[in-house]
């Protein structure tokens, strides 16, 4: 089920991809028996709450090779985690401030055999490094989101969009976007995939 939804919407993936991907869901169940890091309606929902909807991303912008990715407030690992099998040769960094989230980020990159990851228990306003893109998903609202992570950018663009922040949320995001209406690009979730579920899910990227 979750390799055939995930083929549907991006048939160039290899096998390997396939098969990590129908790993890893396997691997969270049996990492959410231990730690409750993905809701149990959302763990039984996997592919379409978490994977696929970590990868509209990937529907947004093809990462190059060499392209630094940072995962601010990754939890259990997303978008981080489907996007790193997505793009084997993209460096990503998940940071979260909760420990035993990095342990199963950790766990499961390593399971997988991700070499393209690292996971840090930090407080992302507070990381030294840079990266060319920010992804993260609803860990709180987009301004405090941009304040945190902005000074994180550096330059130098080689993707096809300049740097910057990509951040996955639903709901009326009027308000919390207003003040960046001029810069900022709303990409509509239900633009690329048809479930039901993507309605009213937006991927919003801004420009460093």
């Amino acid at each position: 089920m979750s390799e055939d939804a995930i083929r549907r919407y991006f048939p160039e993936l290899g096998e390997e991809q396939l098969a990590r991907y129908a790993r890893m869901e396997t691997l969270y169940r049996e990492w959410n028996e231990k730690i409750n890091v993905i809701s149990r309606k959302d763990i039984d929902a996997l592919t379409l709450h978490h994977t696929l909807h970590s990868l509209v991303i990937a529907k947004v912008i093809r990462f190059k090779p060499g392209t630094r990715v940072l995962d601010a407030g990754t939890g259990g690992g997303f978008p981080g985690i489907p996007l790193a099998i997505f793009f084997p040769e993209v460096e990503f960094l998940l940071v979260d401030s909760v420990g035993k989230k990095i342990r199963v980020v950790e766990a499961v990159a390593s399971a997988l055999g991700l070499t393209n990851v690292q996971a840090r228990q930090a407080r992302v306003e507070e990381l030294k490094e840079r990266a060319d893109f920010v992804a993260s998903r609803a860990v709180t609202s987009f301004p405090l989101l941009v304040s945190w992570t902005r000074k994180r950018l550096r330059g130098g663009d080689f993707n096809a969009l300049p740097n910057g922040i990509f951040y996955l949320k639903g709901g009326d995001l009027g308000e919390e976007i207003k003040s960046f209406r001029r810069e900022l690009t709303v990409y509509p979730v239900s633009d690329y995939f048809d479930d039901p579920y993507f309605e009213g899910k937006s991927a919003l990227y801004l420009p460093r």
